[in-house]
């Protein structure tokens, strides 16, 4: 009997795994549909149900406002009571409420790198000016290696940013 060389036996499971992502992803290759809006209000972040330290409540909205600003998808951006909102007329609304948050340990990531980390799981809702959705998805912000809490999120805020080149 011979033997197959080890090498030709990872190839060909590597080769197998290749065709089989590019098979099993349908879903990506639909196309999602885009929508026009020449401004959005960010509302505050609702956490109401999950206990959010005011820090990270403050630092997910700013970081909202500002990697929803990078897109450049809008020509403006309004925070949560701006009056200047009520009178645009291609409006789309951002609303996002926390459903889960666990607070991790910087200390304990710079040791062991595998524990300690932080997450914060939102809905993010953006619905049209007469409230229907147009985008409902929960996104989560991770930081699981390096960095301070608080970059969980900003890393959150990019996941939103993505979502919004995606649909505008």
């Amino acid at each position: 009997m011979r033997r197959i060389p080890y090498v030709s036996v990872v190839l060909a499971l590597f080769g197998a795994f290749v065709i089989a992502s590019w098979v099993a992803t349908p879903a990506q290759a639909q196309q999602t549909k885009k929508f026009k809006a020449s401004a959005i209000q960010v509302f505050e972040v609702e956490c109401d149900e999950v206990k959010l330290p005011p820090a990270f409540e403050m630092a997910l909205y700013e970081n909202l406002i500002d990697q929803v600003r990078k897109t450049g998808k809008f020509e403006r951006i309004y925070r949560d009571g701006e009056r200047g909102a009520a009178d645009e007329a291609n409006l789309v609304t951002l609303h996002s409420k926390v459903l889960g948050f666990k607070e991790g340990s910087e200390r304990l990531r710079q040791v062991t790198t595998v524990a300690g980390a932080t997450s914060i799981k939102v809905h993010v809702r953006i619905a049209d000016r007469s409230g229907q959705s147009l985008v409902d998805r929960d996104v989560t912000g991770k930081v699981v290696f390096f960095g301070e809490n608080l970059r969980a999120t900003h890393n959150l805020a990019k996941s939103v940013a993505k979502i919004v080149r995606q649909n505008f």
